[in-house]
Order: C-alpha cells, then sequence, then structure tokens
C-alpha cells in the first residue's frame, strides 16, 4: 500500500514539476534558454527550465542535488553529461532528445559523457540519502512502535511500581538507538566503500554531529508519536503519517527541487531534508562544522522540544 502511495504521489508531482538543467557552452541557442514544455502531443508535458552556467556550477550543482544532469552546446553539437544509472537524468535525457531533436539526425548532433567522478554519480547522491532514511525509520519504528507494541501489551504498567522516572527510561531507548544506528550506518559506509568507492570527503567529526542531531530529532519525534497511543490502528496510522511524506518529499531517491517552486521551502524544512543535505554536504561538498552547523541546530532543537513535550504527555498505561 505504501509503494502505490508513493508512485501516485510521484507521479501527480511529476505532472506540477520543473525539471532544472543547466548549459554550458559560449553560445546558448534560443531552443535550450528560458523555460520550455516538452511532449504537448503526449498528454504528459514536462517542463523545462534551462539555465546558463559554468561547468564548475553545473558540477556543483549536480552534487548538491539541485540537478541530475547539464548540457555542453559545442558548435552544432549538444553534449549531454549525466550518470546513466540515474534514473532521474534518464528521464530528463529523454524529454529532452525527443524534445530539442526529435525531427532531426541526432546521431551526428547529440553525444552523451557520462560522469563517472567521484560526488558526481548516482550512488554519491544515493547513500547519504539511506543513511538519513535509515536514521529516520530507525528511530520512529525502533522507539516509537516499540513504546506503543509494549503498552498494548500491558508491560509498561509495570514500571509504575519502580523508582525509575521516565526521562531516565525514555534515554535509554535515544542511548539504544545511537549504538544501533550506529553500528547499521558503519555497515553502509562500509558496503559502499568496498563495492562502489563512496567516501566522506569532509569532517568524519562533521558528520558524527549530524549522525548525533539526526537521532535525537527523531527519537524525540517518535517519543511524542508513542506517548499516548495504545491501538495499532492509530500507531499505524501515526508512523506513516511522519514518515511518508518526508520520505517522498525529502529528496532521499531523487531530487527534490523538481517539485515546484511553492513546495520547495516546506520541503527544505522538514527534518529528514534537513538531515539528507547536511550529510550530503559532509559527503559530497566537503563540509565542515561551519556549514553543517545551522542545520545540526535544528535538528537538536526539534528533538529537545518534541521530547519535552512526549516526556510531559507520556503515559505508561
Amino acid at each position: 500500500m505504501n509503494t502505490s502511495l508513493y508512485q501516485l504521489t510521484l507521479t501527480n508531482f511529476r505532472v506540477l514539476s520543473v525539471r532544472t538543467v543547466y548549459v554550458i557552452g559560449r553560445e546558448i541557442p534560443g531552443n535550450v534558454s528560458g523555460e520550455k514544455e516538452f511532449g504537448e502531443n503526449t498528454g504528459n508535458p514536462s517542463k523545462v527550465k534551462f539555465r546558463k552556467a559554468s561547468e564548475e556550477e553545473a558540477v556543483k550543482a549536480i552534487k548538491q542535488g539541485v540537478i541530475a544532469m547539464y548540457l555542453e552546446i559545442a558548435g552544432d553539437s549538444v553534449i549531454y553529461h549525466f550518470d546513466p544509472v540515474n534514473p532521474e537524468a534518464q528521464l530528463t535525457h529523454l524529454i529532452l532528445e525527443r524534445g530539442l531533436h526529435g525531427r532531426q539526425d541526432s546521431d551526428n548532433k547529440t553525444s552523451i559523457k557520462p560522469l563517472r567522478a567521484k560526488g558526481t554519480r548516482y550512488i554519491d547522491f544515493l547513500v547519504p540519502g539511506l543513511i538519513a532514511l535509515g536514521i529516520m525509520n530507525s528511530c520512529i519504528w525502533g522507539i516509537g512502535w516499540s513504546l506503543i507494541e509494549t503498552r498494548m501489551k500491558k508491560l509498561l504498567r509495570r514500571m509504575i511500581a519502580t523508582p525509575m522516572k521516565k526521562s531516565r527510561f525514555l534515554s535509554s531507548y535515544m542511548i539504544t538507538r545511537v549504538m544501533l544506528g550506529g553500528f547499521e550506518t558503519l555497515l553502509l559506509l562500509l558496503f559502499t566503500r568496498l563495492y562502489f568507492g563512496t567516501e566522506i570527503t569532509g569532517s568524519v567529526a562533521a558528520f558524527v554531529a549530524v549522525f548525533l542531531a539526526g537521532i535525537f530529532a527523531f527519537s524525540g519525534i517518535a517519543i511524542l508519536i508513542a506517548s499516548r497511543t495504545a491501538k495499532t490502528e492509530v500507531a499505524n496510522g501515526l508512523v506513516n503519517l511522519v514518515t511518508l511524506p518526508m520520505m517522498i518529499l525529502s529528496g532521499i531517491f531523487f531530487n527534490y527541487h523538481n517539485f515546484p517552486d511553492w513546495a520547495l521551502p516546506v520541503i527544505q524544512a522538514l527534518p529528514l531534508t534537513l538531515l539528507a543535505d547536511s550529510i550530503r554536504a559532509v559527503f559530497i561538498e566537503a563540509a565542515g562544522f561551519t556549514e553543517i552547523l545551522k542545520a545540526v541546530a535544528i535538528l537538536s532543537t526539534t528533538g529537545l522540544v518534541t521530547f519535552a513535550i512526549g516526556l510531559r504527555m507520556f503515559k505508561w498505561y
């Protein structure tokens, strides 16, 4: 059910989305400048916004996930620069190829130059997103659902007879998530390092700070969700209400900059978006503490506020 809803939502947003493509070259022809609409006759039109940029700006935008590909104009030739395994870039290439060269002999005028450098590959974009998604799911399901299930089995009421404080009890769940989440993240990093050659280009200490802030934020959210719920139906609805929108919108598997401009400020304020963007900055852009300090502060504040509210509302039975 979640997969079908994810696909339906993604399809509907693609209709509203505008793909951004950077164009490099001395002279930019009119057909690859401004905003264009392709595929009007197919029933599924796609809007593409072309922007002139330098090659350095285009590569940086690729690393940041702002764009999935860029064009190079060399005389009468058009060179597509993208990672061939990136599904978003593949689709954009097909849209442009059909829209720009559908009526021409494109064999002699277009070519593809695959992006192979570290930081520009789709796997470099995907791995930080998977780490962020793993942190969210580990906390929401590992803490939230675990507390709800324990309350449903009437096991939490036994804690009333003990001198243990609620704060210490709930903090133990957070500490457990730090240890288990750290182990899971380490396994993922080790696998992708050996198989794909990915690596952390920025500060390892900054990555640890973002990781801990993410654990704290989603642990607080999980505790708030589980503070009073004692029914499976309500618990499942609350968990999906929190996780599903962020999984779709936060740019885990694809570039969220393709969503409409009016939605971007909301998307960028989501905890999962902050976490994923910060991890990507450390991984790909060699970011240090200065670059991720704002995100860490926001995530930590989110965790503090939700933990405090959840602690106040929490009940043993």
